[in-house]
């Protein structure tokens, strides 16, 4: 219904790990195990990778690729300041390869 594909795990104000839709459905559903009797922290992933504000598109990209996620917790220090999806990534990147063929076409007709 919200459309949320992955949700932080919090202990203490902490991120302690992440779990998505995949997990659930692999760690869950497609071994028959109940809901409401599996715990998060069974099915979660701790070693949470992440990026920090200062990490470009392109780096958040390569790190997603890499591990092969789609969620990307960002981290100033030990606070969260979002979460990024793949689906964020691409959309950037076509944003800017748009705004680049635009100012190549405005600069050829003029």
């Amino acid at each position: 219904e919200k459309r949320v594909g992955a949700l932080l795990v919090m202990d203490d104000g902490k991120l302690a790990g992440i779990v998505s839709e995949r997990d659930y459905a692999r760690k869950v559903i497609l071994q028959g195990k109940s809901s409401e009797k599996t715990p998060v922290k069974d099915i979660m992933t701790a070693n949470v990778i992440s990026a920090n504000p200062t990490q470009t598109v392109e780096e958040c990209m390569e790190l997603m690729s890499d591990n092969r996620i789609r969620h990307l917790p960002v981290l100033d220090g030990q606070k969260i300041v979002g979460v990024l999806s793949i689906g964020d990534l691409v959309k950037a990147i076509i944003d800017e390869q748009q705004f680049t063929i635009k100012q190549l076409k405005n600069y050829i007709a003029s």
